[in-house]
């Protein structure tokens, strides 16, 4: 049972926040090569992803790693999940951190991030202190328990794990500011002892979530652990705790430390090294000031960096001398991480990760399939665009009226003149003498909020409106308190009294032939409202062809609501204006090119120039 100074074990599990994948691969290396029978890694959470899976390694084989949108549910589905490694950037780690301290089965949190506010990293640490809960970090690489577990990218790539010994517990235990000279220390405790019992790097910022004292006092409680090794660094005054410790008895195991940074005496001013928390303010502070005084109260303190090593291996051999340290004889056969080299494969030595998956076409077979439709079937049953794409794009067949449906959108995006942006970026890098893919692309490039991307933007809107349940009323006036434009309203030109006839063709063609239209009813009433303020504020062919889509993909009959929505949300409605503006992109670039039309250079008097 894992006792109060552990804070991990070989049957720790945690909760990765952030599609750290190579993190989490490094993690399973090093649960593989401890000879761990589970993986460490409970769970992924992508807080801007979807639930699913991810394919990672466990030794030779593969295994999927469940990905959670939301930290609660990851946390609630995998209680036996302890520890949260906290990817997120400095903007929203303080976020996530104090929403995990909540969770009652999580009890030790490493922070990565650095930068963040320290007014927040002060919060985070009372919050933590309150609820009795353990912070790594932050600015941190995280930390270690040899043969049992480790955070994240600590100890660095699988060759230096086995190096060091770190894939099974040796006697030793450290704490370190740095996360960079963590890993270096596992390599020279490794290499001038049995190896890393355990190992933190509290992290580089002025306000660390745990200090040396907090792991130190671990340490000394543990019988497992027979010595102790220190790296501070010039700046904060943390070290003078482990001093007074020392003075007062409370640490009686012996100490190997050392502050990095005593070159700074050779500069004139004050210099920071790196760390935000590595620069000294005052003389107390220097990195010379904590050696001397650690020395003074019974640290083993060498004269230099370069004798850190000596001294650890010095100390070791005392130990084991006395009788306190028992030499363990490593395995002659180390931990084999199998290589990825093709030469291997039939040795059973390697592992073979897929690049790429696809489930919307096969070519492998005598015959080409979408899906699982070979590609004489598509013409036998007269599938048309419309049914292709149905297949390609979604997954499944679609009823004629839909297949029609999405034809009639790509003939109504396919052009709108030479004057929008796509068209005139097209034009333009076709008269520069570009070729035909770069002149369309320079034109795709252009597609956005304010061009072409409202079809999913409005599709987006409409829909979250309607399923909170706002009346068209509380939607308009929600947009306007945010002070956010209605994505597929409005128009430049066209307005009530000048109609937009491909909208009227859009409505008229889903009025007809859609089971039903809850989501164009609900804004056409917006669109009552908005004109009421100027006639101009329509719903545009944009919002309605995204907002007619949407009432095919729930209505039909060939999805989900949850599977309507996960097609909404990953933006699959734009391709309809990619694909079908594409036509008329291309068009112009032939046009320019027929036209043998020359460099484009813009009107001097078409410009204001601003002094």
């Amino acid at each position: 049972m894992k006792k109060w100074y552990d804070l991990f074990d070989r049957d720790t599990k945690a909760l990765i926040y952030g599609m750290q994948i190579k993190a989490v691969q490094r993690m399973l290396d090093f649960d593989y090569a401890c000879g761990r029978k589970t993986p460490s890694v409970a769970a992924i959470i992508n807080p801007s992803g979807s639930n699913g899976f991810s394919k990672v390694f466990f030794g030779k084989g593969e295994i999927l790693v469940p990905v959670y949108k939301n930290l609660n549910e990851a946390a609630k589905k995998h209680s036996d999940a302890d520890v949260l490694i906290n990817f997120a950037s400095f903007r929203s780690a303080y976020r996530v951190t104090m929403d995990a301290l909540k969770i009652k089965s999580l009890g030790t949190f490493a922070i990565i991030a650095e930068g963040i506010p320290e007014r927040r990293t002060k919060e985070i640490i009372a919050e933590a202190k309150k609820l009795k809960k353990n912070i790594i970090g932050p600015a941190t690489v995280g930390g270690l328990k040899a043969g049992a577990f480790k955070i994240g990218n600590a100890g660095g790539m699988i060759d230096n794990i086995i190096e060091s010994k770190l894939h099974r517990p040796g006697s030793v235990a450290y704490v370190s500011k740095s996360g960079g000279m963590s890993n270096e220390l596992n390599n020279i405790i490794g290499r001038n002892s049995d190896g890393v019992y355990e190992g933190v790097a509290i992290g580089g910022d002025r306000y660390p979530g745990s200090d040396f004292m907090d792991h130190l006092v671990r340490y000394e409680a543990n019988p497992e652990v027979k010595m102790l090794v220190l790296l501070g660094e010039v700046g904060g005054s943390d070290e003078y705790e482990i001093v007074k410790a020392l003075k007062e008895k409370k640490i009686k195991k012996p100490l190997v430390a050392w502050c990095i940074g005593t070159c700074a005496k050779m500069f004139k001013a004050e210099v920071q090294f790196g760390h935000a928390g590595a620069l000294a303010k005052g003389e107390a502070e220097t990195a010379s000031a904590k050696n001397a005084a650690l020395k003074k109260a019974g640290a083993i303190v060498p004269v230099s960096f370069d004798d850190f090593d000596k001294k650890i291996n010095e100390t070791y051999k005392k130990l084991v001398k006395k009788g306190i340290i028992k030499e363990r004889k490593d395995p002659e056969k180390k931990p084999v991480i199998p290589m990825d080299y093709a030469w291997a494969v039939k040795m059973g030595l390697i592992r073979k990760e897929t690049g790429m998956v696809s489930s919307i076409s096969d070519e492998r077979g005598e015959e080409l399939k979408y899906g699982d439709i070979l590609i004489s079937d598509v013409f036998k049953k007269n599938l048309g665009l419309g049914g292709v794409i149905s297949q390609l794009w979604f997954g499944r067949q679609m009823q004629d009226y839909a297949h029609k449906f999405i034809e009639t959108t790509l003939i109504i995006v396919a052009e709108h003149g030479p004057a929008v942006s796509g068209a005139h970026n097209t034009i333009v890098a076709a008269r520069a003498g570009k070729d035909l893919i770069s002149s369309l692309v320079s034109g795709l490039l252009t597609i956005g909020p304010r061009f072409g991307g409202a079809i999913d933007g409005a599709a987006q809107m409409f829909y979250s409106a309607y399923k909170r349940g706002l009346t068209p009323h509380q939607f308009v006036d929600e947009m306007k308190k945010k002070e956010i434009n209605i994505q597929g309203i409005g128009h430049k030109i066209k307005s009530l009294e000048n109609p937009d006839m491909r909208v009227v063709i859009v409505k008229k063609y889903a009025k007809k032939h859609f089971k039903k239209t809850p989501l164009l009813d609900y804004a056409l009433k917006v669109e009552q409202i908005t004109t009421k303020k100027r006639s101009n504020l329509i719903l545009n062919v944009d919002g309605c062809i995204g907002i007619c889509f949407a009432d095919l993909l729930f209505t039909c009959g060939k999805f989900s609501k949850e599977e309507a929505e996960k097609y909404i949300d990953m933006g699959a409605l734009n391709g309809l204006f990619v694909l079908g503006r594409s036509i008329g992109l291309i068009g112009h670039f032939l046009d320019q090119k027929q036209l043998k039309q020359g460099l484009y250079r813009h009107a001097w008097d078409d410009i204001c120039y601003l002094k």
